[in-house]
């Protein structure tokens, strides 16, 4: 009962937060109709320069939203004596911040004070998808940038480490579903992983097991050579699927050879109906694509945030 209350409770708060900063697909038609343009096309350009800048705005984006909504905290810089969402343990491995700059100075030269920096992370995260040649989809608008960003909140983000009970909790939080967690978690198409967060599956597993015995026993041994036992080896690492700069539904393949880096990709097969979604993404890319599309609606539609910033790195 507690559980449900505590849902439905999470459910009203996300509700009332969208309401209260209503987005709208036309919602710069008439103040900034060239903003989808000119985000694009910084992107595309950062993109062709280095092809790990999709994966690293997909990211950024998921890690914006799930704390404070999608305010664009995850972009402040930590000052005196504040220490921002960026500077948190889950998030010095995020980069590519000076594409979003790019793209701010790019829109604040055609239309000074209008986009906010929440839209413009939003959209870059679309044109990243779009890039590594994912789907498209229409992103409403209308987000406001937050004021407040602190290290500290950065404990609330999903882990590599999570079991489904806490996953389902994490999302549930901010309004997501089950559908949602399986269907974001393909995002892991995309990119590289430290050893850190795998390392717990790799070595000293558990008291029956050096290593994780859900993992592929030959997956298990190339990560072990790779990541040293002390880590030694600055940023070592892997990347999250063969294909790390295309996105494709490999992932959840992967998750059903037991190929997958993180306990929380293996974890979405012990829970019937995330098992079930895992099998159907793996044999249809197109169900993964439309289900991902809606998903990432909802999620970047968690609002939050109060201004406009003139510049995404610090508040007004």
């Amino acid at each position: 009962m507690v559980t449900i209350a505590a849902l439905l409770s999470s459910l009203l708060i996300f509700s009332a937060s969208s309401l209260g900063n209503a987005l709208s697909l036309n919602h710069y038609d008439k103040t900034c109709p060239d903003v989808e343009a000119t985000v694009a096309n910084v992107v595309k350009q950062a993109a062709m320069a280095d092809k790990k800048v999709p994966a690293a705005l997909l990211r950024m984006h998921f890690h914006d939203c799930f704390i404070r909504g999608c305010d664009a905290s995850v972009l402040l810089d930590s000052e005196n004596k504040n220490t921002a969402e960026k500077d948190g343990p889950p998030n010095v491995s995020l980069h590519a911040f000076y594409v979003i700059d790019n793209a701010k100075k790019a829109v604040e030269a055609c239309c000074p004070g209008v986009v906010s920096c929440a839209d413009i992370l939003a959209l870059a995260a679309r044109d990243a998808v779009v890039l590594a040649g994912g789907p498209t989809w229409e992103v409403p608008k209308g987000r406001k940038d937050g004021r407040v960003s602190k290290a500290s909140e950065t404990i609330q983000m999903p882990s590599p480490t999570f079991n489904i009970s806490q996953l389902k909790q994490s999302f549930s939080q901010r309004g997501l579903s089950l559908d949602d967690l399986v269907a974001l978690s393909g995002g892991h198409t995309l990119g590289f992983s430290h050893c850190s967060s795998f390392q717990s599956r790799i070595r000293n597993f558990n008291a029956t097991h050096d290593t994780d015995p859900t993992m592929h026993p030959a997956f298990a041994a190339s990560l072990r050579s790779v990541c040293q036992k002390k880590n030694s080896v600055k940023n070592a690492g892997a990347t999250m699927d063969p294909s790390p700069t295309t996105f494709d539904n490999t992932y959840y393949k992967l998750i059903l050879q037991g190929r997958s880096l993180f306990s929380s990709d293996q974890a979405l097969l012990t829970f019937p109906k995330t098992k079930n979604l895992v099998y159907k993404f793996a044999s249809s890319k197109a169900s993964f694509t439309k289900a991902f599309v809606n998903s990432m609606i909802k999620m970047s539609s968690i609002t939050g945030g109060q201004e406009i910033r003139k510049h995404c790195r610090v508040v007004n």
